[in-house]
């Protein structure tokens, strides 16, 4: 089946237009697809034209897989017809608890090719977490690895589960984690069989159940759709700047959305091969290894992967790298520069959310700005409103997505395609407090509170309950952290509201330190020091202690836990070192 004809136009204009912003925002606009489905109406099409091109190539160690796009197509109708033979239908819902291996995005494609509706999880999940998963979000099946058997011992899932083997990753059978189980070798079965099944997919309907990755509170169900991701990522492919016959790396966990984002739709959208490098301990200067060996031509990772990697010798990796990217949370000017310093690469930040693909971002052959993590992208109109009045505002604000457009007194929608289709309380049911804040004043509310510049360039303040005031003046923790991090014995930071007795609260920083730095008063005086000299005095950070920071499975760092340890604690905490203890000349 060829390639559907209006996603193709729409990515074939970003590709052309890559380094042109103002045309391709100006001129961009969302294909309209009452029926699509990306197995067959994308996927296919690239094996069509490209079957011999390496879709998947899964870097584990010293072994090595690769699958080209007609072989993993034909493996995804096998897929399907597994699924389709244990009782699962259009609209039902799979649980796949699967890590980095062939078989999770076999099953990916089939699962969309059936028409059923995906729910993404990590191994790293606690069995009180998958429960919680599979529950809400109503799972009639289950696929996960062998070894994550007992996390399921009790769970109630109507048409059973299937092991993956330990092995499989090309699975020879073997035990399969109990005789309720159904092993994935099965598979082998149904190559082969019809690619055809039954009914045809609406672009509307649901294919995604996302967990978002619970920073603040409660991890969110998120539901997106057969062309919310799967075409709504035309908008990430321009931010990165993927071409067809790219080898794209991101480093990301399954069962985030980052990884359908990076390491699924973006890089199948450009036509380009989707690289895997698995670890049982990350190491940066073997990660630089795959990266040379390979030909990596983009590579994406958060934030706390860069930090890693700028403290190696960049300089000495001979790369053919052209795109650099980072993305989950605001990424550092240092480390930005650290990068540009070694490779002479500009490393582009972009946001965007488990409820969108990329809304803002700095594309390839565009200014960037230090801090700023660049412009709307084409598809989004966005706006900034006061969190305290609501009312619009040209400097600073909650970043806000327009949904409605005004012309001449006519409202129209102008929903963007990326946006959810809402939070859900369970797979059948919307969770209705939650979505009347999100879409309140006939905007999507992203929570996030950014500034803009008379360029048009967004930078970011914070999490609108991460912000905080000290002595009545306004603090932005990722503002002061920027500053921390450029301290050479600083490798991560977290800024969070301490209290006090004159000031109400002050910025206490959590550090954790850069290798070869001792956590003594020594290194606190100079990290201090080092900040009161590039802050205003108002920003003056007045509390530090060395720990490691809480973080969400993801990755990203959850100040809510240090918000709450400050907020328990009685008095000054043992390990905390104090501006007042030292004398400042």
């Amino acid at each position: 089946m060829p390639l559907n004809c209006q996603v193709r136009a729409a990515r074939d204009f970003l590709v052309q237009h890559r380094d042109e912003y103002e045309v391709a925002y100006q001129g961009f606009t969302w294909p309209d697809l009452p029926l699509y489905n990306f197995a067959t109406d994308w996927f296919d099409g690239l094996a069509e034209e490209n079957p011999d091109g390496i879709a998947l190539w899964v870097v584990d160690g010293a072994a090595e897989q690769k699958l080209t796009f007609a072989e993993l197509s034909r493996r995804s109708v096998a897929v399907a017809h597994l699924l389709a033979d244990c009782g699962l239908r259009r609209g039902d819902r799979l649980l796949v608890v699967l890590g980095n291996c062939v078989p999770l995005w076999e099953i990916m494609l089939g699962a969309i090719r059936l028409g059923a509706v995906l729910i993404p999880a990590t191994p790293q999940l606690s069995a009180a977490d998958v429960a919680d998963r599979a529950v809400r979000g109503d799972a009639k099946l289950v696929v996960a690895g062998r070894g994550d058997a007992a996390k399921f011992d009790g769970l109630d899932l109507p048409l059973g589960k299937i092991a993956v083997d330990d092995a499989e990753r090309g699975d020879t059978g073997g035990n399969t984690g109990g005789e309720d189980w159904v092993s994935y070798a099965r598979v082998g079965e149904f190559v082969g069989a019809d690619p055809h099944f039954p009914g045809a997919s609406k672009g509307s309907d649901p294919v995604l159940l996302y967990f978002t990755s619970g920073t603040t509170a409660r991890p969110k169900l998120v539901e997106h759709t057969h062309t919310s991701y799967a075409v709504g990522h035309l908008s990430t492919m321009y931010w990165m700047g993927l071409r067809p016959g790219d080898i794209h790396l991101n480093i990301s966990s399954p069962g985030w959305a980052k990884h359908a984002w990076s390491n699924f739709f973006t890089p199948w959208l450009a036509g380009a091969t989707v690289l895997v490098y698995n670890y049982t301990r990350f190491d940066p200067a073997e990660l630089l290894r795959v990266i040379q060996r390979i030909g990596v031509t983009t590579f994406c990772a958060p934030p706390t992967v860069w930090r890693m990697l700028v403290q190696t010798d960049l300089a000495g990796a001979q790369t053919v790298l052209r795109e650099c990217l980072s993305a989950g949370e605001p990424l550092n000017p240092e480390v930005i520069e650290r990068v540009q310093q070694a490779w002479g690469i500009i490393l582009r930040d972009g946001y965007g959310q488990t409820e969108t693909s990329a809304q803002v971002g700095n594309p390839p052959g565009q200014p960037v700005k230090p801090g700023s993590m660049g412009r709307p992208l084409p598809g989004y109109a966005v706006l900034l409103v006061d969190p305290a009045t609501g009312e619009l505002s040209d400097a600073e604000g909650e970043l806000c997505l327009q949904i409605e457009r005004v012309d001449n007194g006519v409202t129209t929608p102008w929903r963007p395609l990326p946006l959810m289709t809402g939070y859900k309380q369970r797979a059948d049911q919307f969770e209705d407090e939650l979505n009347f804040a999100a879409f309140a004043g006939n905007v999507y509310h992203t929570g996030d509170v950014v500034s803009r510049d008379s360029d048009g360039y967004l930078t970011y303040v914070g999490r609108s309950d991460d912000v905080f005031k000290s002595s009545d003046y306004r603090i932005s923790p990722f503002e002061l952290e920027s500053v921390l991090i450029e301290h050479d014995a600083v490798a991560e930071a977290a800024i969070v509201p301490a209290a006090d007795p004159v000031r109400l609260t002050v910025p206490k920083a959590y550090v954790v330190l850069a290798a070869g730095h001792q956590p003594d008063a020594e290194t606190a005086r100079s990290i201090l020091g080092y900040a009161r000299e590039h802050l205003a005095p108002y920003q003056r950070i007045r509390r530090l202690e060395f720990a490691e920071l809480p973080k969400t499975i993801s990755g990203k760092i959850r100040r809510v836990d240090l918000r709450t340890i400050e907020t328990e604690a009685a008095g000054r905490a043992g390990a905390e070192f104090r501006d007042s203890d030292f004398s400042w000349s």
